[in-house]
C-alpha cells in the first residue's frame, strides 16, 4: 500500500482525523476543582463517622448492616456523577465502608485483598499492561492506521458501516464482558477514529455488544457459572447440566440483552427514531462537523502515548504489523475453545481453555514485537512503544484497582444481601419478573458486577419464582430477567470493570461513556420490564 508507506503523511491522517489526543488530555477534566473533592470528602465521610458514632454499635443481622449496607456504593455512584470524576469518588466509597464496616485501615481491610487476587493480576497483565503496550507498539509500527485504511477502502465507507463494523466485531468476541470490550474496541477503534466516530458512539457499541452479546450467544462460560449457581435451587435444576441446558433455551427470555444488541445495531446504521442521549446527540454532530472525537476538556482512559503516531522514518507500517498480532491473539485465545467445547465437548474443569486468554495477549505482544524487529525496527523504538502504551493504560489501572476494592467493601458491609432482603420481600407475584429485573439493576450497578449480582439473586431468585409459580413459562421469564438485568445494571455502573474497559479499550471519557450510554440502556431495560410484565398478566 502506497498510502502506508510514508510514516509522515500516516501521521498527518491520524490528526486530521481526530484520533490524536488534544492538548488538555493530560489536564483533569471538568469535574469539581481538586479543594471541592477535598472539602466533599471531609463532609461526606465525617458526617458519616459522626452518625456511625451516634448509631453506636452497629449489628450485622443475615450477612448485612441494614441501610448502612448500601452506602458505600450509593456514595461511590453519586459522586461519580456530580464531580464526573471517578478516582476521588471511588476512594471515598471505600472509605465509608471502612467506617461502617469498622475497619477505619482500608489499606489492609480492602485495598490489599482486592488488588493482591489473582483475578485482578490477571486484569493488570491482560487488559492493562497486554492491551496498552500492542496499542502503544502500534503506534511505533503504524500497524493499526494501515488496517484501518485498508478497512476503510475495502469494507468501510464511512459512519454508519464504521459502526456497523464495530457490532458485528461485538458479536464475533463474545466470550464474555471484559474479554470482548478490549478484543472489540483495540479492532474497531482506528477505523472508528478514520471515519470521526465520536469515543462515546463507539464506546457505547463496544460496551452494549460485549456482557449482551455473551448472553444470547453463550459459547463461552457464562451458561456453565450460571448453571452451577442454579443447580439445586428448584426441581428443574437438580444438576448444573439441567442449568446449562436451561440458559440456552430461555435465551429467547432475556429481553434486555436482545433489545441492548437490536437497539445498538440500529443506533449503529442510525435508524433510530429518537435518540434519548442529547449528549449523544451532541457527540455525534461535534465529531462529524469538527472531526473531535472527544469534548474538550475530557479526560480519556487513553491517553496521547496511544494515540500520537511516532512511526520512525525508516519503518514501513503495512498489514501484517495489525493482522499478525491480532490473529494471534484470536487464534490463541478462540480457537482452542471452539476446539474443546464442540470437538471434546467441555463442561468445565481443569483443562479450561479460557485460561489461555492471558498467553494470547502476551503472544500478541511478542508477535508484533517480533514483526516490527524483523522488518528492520529499532530494539530500544520497539521497547519504547510499548512502555509508552503501558504509561498511557495508567489511569485505567488505577480506576480498575479502586473498583474491585469498592466490590471487597460491598461484600464486606453485605450490599447485595441488604438488597435482595428489603426488595425481595415486596415482590407482587403479577410483576415478578419485570421486578427481578429492577432487583439485579440495583445490585449490579451499586456493585458493578454481573456475575456477583448472579451469584447473590439466582439462589433466591429461583426458589421465589417457584413458589410463586411452577409454570415452566414463568420460570423462563424470571430466569431470563435475572440473566439480562444483572447485564443491566453492570453495563450502566461507572464502577464496573467491562465500563472502565470500554472506555480505556476506545479512549473515551469515562464518565462521558457512562453518561451517554445510560439512557439508551434503560430504553432497551424499560422495554423488558414492560414485555415482562405484559407476558406475564397475559399467560400466568
Amino acid at each position: 500500500m502506497s498510502d502506508a508507506a510514508e510514516p509522515d503523511a500516516s501521521m498527518t491522517d491520524l490528526q486530521e482525523t481526530g484520533s490524536v489526543a488534544p492538548e488538555s488530555a493530560d489536564e483533569p477534566g471538568d469535574g469539581a476543582p481538586w479543594w471541592r473533592r477535598w472539602l466533599v470528602a471531609a463532609l461526606v465521610l465525617g458526617g458519616l463517622g459522626a452518625a456511625v458514632y451516634v448509631a453506636g454499635d452497629i449489628p450485622k443481622t443475615d450477612g448485612h448492616y441494614g441501610f448502612w449496607s448500601v452506602l458505600p456504593p450509593l456514595i461511590a455512584i453519586v459522586l461519580a456523577f456530580w464531580l464526573q470524576e471517578v478516582v476521588s469518588a471511588l476512594f471515598i466509597g471505600i472509605a465509608a465502608g471502612g467506617i461502617i464496616a469498622g475497619q477505619v485501615n482500608i489499606i489492609d481491610a480492602f485495598l490489599l485483598p482486592a488488588i493482591g487476587t489473582e483475578d485482578f493480576a490477571l486484569i493488570l497483565l491482560v487488559y492493562l499492561w497486554a492491551l496498552g503496550g500492542l496499542i502503544g507498539l502500534w503506534t511505533r509500527t503504524g500497524g493499526a492506521l494501515c488496517f484501518a485504511k485498508w478497512a476503510g477502502e475495502k469494507m468501510v465507507t464511512g459512519p454508519k458501516t464504521a459502526k456497523f463494523f464495530t457490532w458485528i466485531m461485538g458479536l464475533v468476541f463474545h466470550q464474555g464482558g471484559t474479554i470482548s470490550t478490549v478484543l472489540t474496541g483495540a479492532t474497531a477503534r482506528p477505523i472508528g477514529d478514520q471515519h470521526d466516530i465520536s469515543h462515546e458512539e463507539l464506546s457505547y457499541v463496544v460496551d452494549s455488544t460485549a456482557s449482551p452479546a455473551a448472553t444470547i450467544i453463550p459459547f463461552n462460560v457464562w451458561p456453565i457459572y450460571v448453571g452451577g449457581l442454579v443447580a439445586g435451587t428448584i426441581p428443574l435444576f437438580e444438576t448444573a447440566q439441567d442449568g446449562i441446558a436451561f440458559f440456552f433455551s430461555s435465551i429467547w427470555a432475556n429481553f434486555y440483552a436482545l433489545f441492548a444488541v437490536a437497539m445498538t445495531l440500529l443506533f449503529a446504521w442510525e435508524k433510530l427514531p429518537w435518540i434519548p442521549s442529547k449528549k449523544m446527540r451532541d457527540a455525534t454532530e461535534r465529531a462529524r462537523s469538527t472531526g473531535k472525537l472527544d469534548r474538550d476538556d475530557a479526560t480519556p482512559l487513553t491517553s496521547r502515548e496511544l494515540t500520537e503516531m511516532n512511526v520512525p522514518g525508516d519503518y514501513t507500517p503495512s498489514l501484517v504489523d495489525f493482522i499478525g498480532p491480532i490473529g494471534t491473539l484470536l487464534g490463541v485465545a478462540i480457537l482452542p475453545y471452539l476446539y474443546t467445547y464442540f470437538v471434546l465437548g467441555w463442561t468445565g474443569g481443569e483443562n479450561d481453555p479460557l485460561l489461555l486468554i492471558a498467553e494470547a495477549f502476551v503472544l500478541a505482544v511478542l508477535v508484533g514485537m517480533g514483526i516490527a524487529l524483523f522488518k528492520g525496527m529499532d530494539f530500544d523504538e520497539a521497547i519504547d512503544g510499548f512502555i509508552d502504551g503501558c504509561k498511557g493504560v495508567t489511569i485505567g489501572a488505577i480506576i480498575l484497582a479502586l473498583a474491585v476494592s469498592l466490590k471487597e467493601v460491598a461484600e464486606a458491609v453485605g450490599t447485595a444481601e441488604y438488597v435482595v432482603a428489603t426488595v425481595g420481600e415486596a415482590l407482587p407475584a403479577a410483576v415478578v419478573p419485570g421486578l427481578f429485573v429492577v432487583l439485579c439493576l440495583i445490585i449490579a450497578f451499586s456493585t458493578g458486577t454481573s456475575w456477583g449480582t448472579y451469584a447473590v439473586v439466582f439462589p433466591v431468585a429461583m426458589p421465589l419464582a417457584w413458589s410463586v409459580s411452577q409454570d415452566p413459562f414463568f420460570i423462563t421469564l424470571c430466569f431470563g430477567a435475572v440473566v439480562g438485568g444483572a447485564v443491566y445494571g453492570d453495563q450502566c455502573s461507572p464502577i464496573s470493570d467491562t465500563t472502565v474497559l470500554s472506555s480505556l479499550a476506545t479512549g473515551s471519557d469515562l464518565m462521558d461513556h457512562v453518561n451517554t450510554q445510560l439512557p439508551l440502556a434503560s430504553v432497551a431495560g424499560g422495554l423488558a420490564i414492560v414485555l415482562y410484565t405484559v407476558l406475564t398478566v397475559l399467560f400466568v
